[in-house]
């Protein structure tokens, strides 16, 4: 004889598939990580102490020198030009650089809200049918099905990327600091929606932000279809090891 529980999965199934959206806002941004030499440190490290960010932030975000519009500065010197291709007239850009060891993109942990609902099709512009989780703080929400749970079930997966490359002796770091949607996913279940089943994939990164680099739900990976960010300023930095 059917226990309850088998019953209950017998009905969910017969009723067929459920889709939810998972959406992921709040403060973020992209980073890119990139390995230098000494004298394109000390040119900057100098120039950044003297007289802030302003010129480098420039330096990178422009492809074109005619297009530089510098405050303290004339030219950049030769060895200072790390974004140049290496015996060619073209810059790279300052998301694919030639020395990029890491790049960062998403939405900072401590900062993260989610939201999720159910919708009537797998659909993109599906219709709302039930809010489920409603712009909750991801870490609040991390601690308190950990601390309900005895810790058996854990929604956060941190550690750090496969992906990182060997960081060098010198780096520079751009990083344009956005805000907004920085996930948004769709998940097909047989039943109704189990939290417990989520599962937060954490990276830490060189400048030491924790950032959600991915959801899982029920041990399978939940496709990010993109976000809708707002840039909020642009900051450029290198140091040493």
């Amino acid at each position: 004889m059917a226990t309850t529980e088998e019953k209950v999965e017998l009905v969910e199934t017969l009723k067929g598939p459920r889709f939810y959206s998972i959406r992921l806002y709040g403060y973020g941004g992209e980073g890119a990580y990139i390995n230098i030499g000494k004298e394109a440190y000390d040119f900057w490290h100098k120039h950044n102490e003297e007289h802030g960010d302003s010129d480098f932030v420039n330096y990178m975000v422009n492809d074109d020198p005619e297009d530089y519009d510098f405050e303290e500065l004339e030219i950049v010197p030769e060895e200072a030009n790390f974004l140049k291709a290496e015996g060619e007239e073209y810059k790279y850009q300052w998301y694919e650089a030639e020395h990029e060891f890491c790049h960062q993109s998403g939405v900072e942990y401590g900062s993260a809200r989610i939201e999720v609902e159910e919708v009537s099709s797998e659909d993109y512009n599906a219709d709302t049918v039930a809010t489920l989780i409603d712009g909750e703080d991801v870490s609040a929400l991390v601690d308190k099905i950990q601390e309900e749970t005895d810790y058996e079930v854990e929604l956060a997966d941190h550690g750090e990327s496969d992906g990182f490359g060997e960081e060098g002796n010198y780096v520079c770091q751009f990083y344009s600091s956005e805000k907004g949607s920085f996930f948004e996913g769709r998940l097909e279940t047989i039943g109704e929606f189990d939290v417990k089943k989520l599962k937060f994939i954490i990276n830490e990164y060189p400048n030491g932000e924790d950032i959600i680099d991915g959801i899982e739900y029920n041990g399978e990976d939940v496709e990010n279809d993109g976000g809708d960010t707002n840039g909020k300023g642009y900051s450029a930095h290198v140091w040493k090891n």
